[in-house]
């Protein structure tokens, strides 16, 4: 395969102690001979004359000008996170100077490449499998230490390996139907109903795994979405303040202060949660009142998490009673708000987990929400062995496959022939080598690798 040989800066656009200028392609080391000179005291080799993952120090020159002293770093086809040879430039960190650095790799050569085509390259010539190469966009927007072990076990190909055993397995299975069937009269033993069953049953089971992960990873990549509801004056804009660890929101004793939904981020532990303090919930004959209470009703609705906030200071209402009623079989978190004043509230009784008695206003309790945040979304469970999603567009693959097997193995308990499941089991094999890349159209390839920044 014959491509142009790309050039990048690799390193943010800012002013920094080093800016780093990326050219892979066949090209590579023809066009650092061009620009690159090593100064004396080193081994005065060129740069096609160095030895793979060594590092050589001199200056860039143009026009028999020296733009800046370097180290340039050499890596040789194969071996290298392209597969093509490859040279990395580290210069001083000015922004200026580095994208001059570039218009001269440019013109001698090299063309710009596009967003994530350095790991595009890696995909196409087998370095990274699709959910590999899409695990090193989440590895570069990671946000806590638990986000980034997440992205890693993807790029270190956990979930591919899997994925690769259950897909060579039914691709097995599929051969052995065909040959069959294609080949009666050769002796080749037919495949029988129980180990057909067996093997759906047992990638079925796999898949299910991968598929019992999904929220864990998704929560750690990209936050969770929460609604903080509840009356006027419980405190809900107090907890949220007391969470940001600033005054986000307006507090007073004013019913009715808060009238739209205001939103923020916060970190507690290794999750993010997106907050959203909304409007009290309560009949209102204000009209922009109304209007804010009606969007804090459609955050409730959407909310992957919602804490309800109670004031423990005042006995339940009929609207209380109706939020709780509202939320059961939710992700919910119920928040007894105003422990340091004298508890009246009747919930004292129950043994719910996701109860929690706190205040706001001097801080007491608010690392359980932390605790119940982990427990609910199962993060302590993440380790090693845990498989996750890079993104949707690899859980609905993974979904579709399971929803054939699914289908084939009902069918052939029911009765079905080998023949009338192969379709299924065929289905299935195609959904697991498109989620891995070794089935995929190219507009896939061109969109999942569009999401990435120049330069990786």
């Amino acid at each position: 395969m014959s491509v142009s040989t790309i050039a990048a800066i690799s390193t943010p656009l800012s002013v920094g102690g080093l800016a780093v200028i990326r050219i892979s392609g066949e090209n590579a080391l023809g066009i650092a001979d061009k620009i690159f000179k090593p100064f004396k005291s080193s081994s005065k080799k060129l740069p096609s004359e160095m030895d793979g993952y060594t590092c050589a120090y001199g200056r860039v020159v143009c026009d028999g000008q020296t733009l800046d002293d370097v180290v340039l770093t050499v890596f040789k086809a194969p071996h290298s996170y392209t597969g093509l040879d490859t040279v990395e430039i580290s210069c001083h960190g000015g922004v200026y100077l580095a994208r001059k650095i570039l218009r001269l790799v440019f013109d001698s050569g090299a063309v710009p490449a596009e967003a994530g085509e350095f790991t595009k390259l890696a995909f196409l010539n087998g370095k990274l499998g699709l959910t590999q190469a899409e695990a090193v966009m989440d590895i570069l927007g990671a946000e806590g230490d638990a986000a980034l072990k997440s992205a890693r076990l993807i790029k270190e190909g956990g979930m591919y390996k899997k994925i690769k055993s259950v897909s060579n397995s039914l691709v097995k299975l599929l051969g052995s139907l065909a040959a069959w069937a294609d080949y009666p009269d050769e002796d080749i033993p037919k495949t029988d109903g129980k180990t057909v069953l067996e093997t759906m049953k047992k990638a079925a089971a796999d898949i299910g795994q991968i598929l019992n992960d999904y929220d864990a990873g998704r929560v750690l990549r990209e936050g969770i979405d929460t609604a903080i509801v509840g009356r006027p004056n419980v405190g809900k804009s107090t907890l949220m303040n007391a969470l940001l660890g600033y005054d986000r929101s307006i507090v007073t004793t004013a019913a009715g202060t808060t009238r739209d939904v205001i939103e923020e981020t916060v970190r507690l532990g290794d999750v993010k949660l997106k907050l959203c303090d909304t409007a009290g919930m309560r009949d209102t004959s204000d009209e922009v009142e109304a209007i804010g209470v009606e969007r804090a009703k459609k955050k409730l609705e959407d909310a992957q998490l919602v804490i309800a906030v109670l004031d423990g200071s005042q006995p339940l209402t009929d609207t209380d009673r109706e939020l709780l009623q509202t939320l059961q079989g939710r992700r919910r978190i119920v928040v007894v708000n105003k422990s340091d004043l004298p508890q009246v509230n009747d919930l004292a009784y129950s043994d719910d987990e996701n109860i929690l008695y706190v205040s706001a206003n001097t801080g007491e309790g608010l690392e359980r929400i932390t605790q119940r945040v982990n427990d609910l979304f199962k993060l302590g469970q993440v380790s090693d062995g845990t498989h996750m999603f890079a993104n949707e567009r690899q859980r609905r693959l993974c979904m579709r496959a399971r929803e054939f097997l699914d289908r084939a193995i009902d069918a052939l308990e029911a009765g079905e022939t080998i023949d009338a499941v192969t379709v299924c089991i065929d289905e299935a094999t195609n959904a697991l080598l498109q989620l891995s890349g070794e089935k995929v159209t190219e507009a896939v390839v061109d969109d999942v690798f569009s999401r990435f920044c120049v330069g990786k």
